[in-house]
């Protein structure tokens, strides 16, 4: 069974910036697509971005210029660094993989770390 843990979500004031970090772990798998989404109150769950194995992206046009993915392959972790961050950033964010395993394809959602930006 494959897993995501997430960290470094936590308060921040407008125009800071913080890394998000997402890490895969189970048996004998391969993660292919990973990415961030995430969910403010009162709202639909929406893309923030993925990144494929090969370090192709894929963002919210609205959030390309100030947040950027990343991914270590050999450590199974994705990052989400985020900068100039307004209030309109709050939100939980969540770490999602596409992976394959024991020849099973399958998805895997993270439990969600929470981004508050306020003064």
């Amino acid at each position: 069974q494959v897993h995501l843990v997430e960290s470094g979500g936590g308060l921040v004031q407008p125009g800071g910036a913080l890394t998000l970090s997402c890490k895969a772990s189970g048996t004998k798998f391969l993660a292919y697509e990973m990415g961030w989404h995430r969910q403010a109150p009162g709202k639909q769950r929406e893309l923030v971005a993925v990144i494929s194995r090969n370090g192709a992206t894929n963002y919210t046009d609205s959030l390309k210029a100030r947040f950027a993915i990343s991914r270590d392959l050999g450590a199974d972790t994705v990052y989400l660094r985020m900068s100039s961050l307004t209030p309109e950033d709050t939100a939980v964010y969540y770490c999602h993989a596409d992976f394959i395993e024991g020849g099973r394809l399958g998805d895997v959602w993270g439990q969600g770390t929470q981004v508050t930006v306020s003064s």
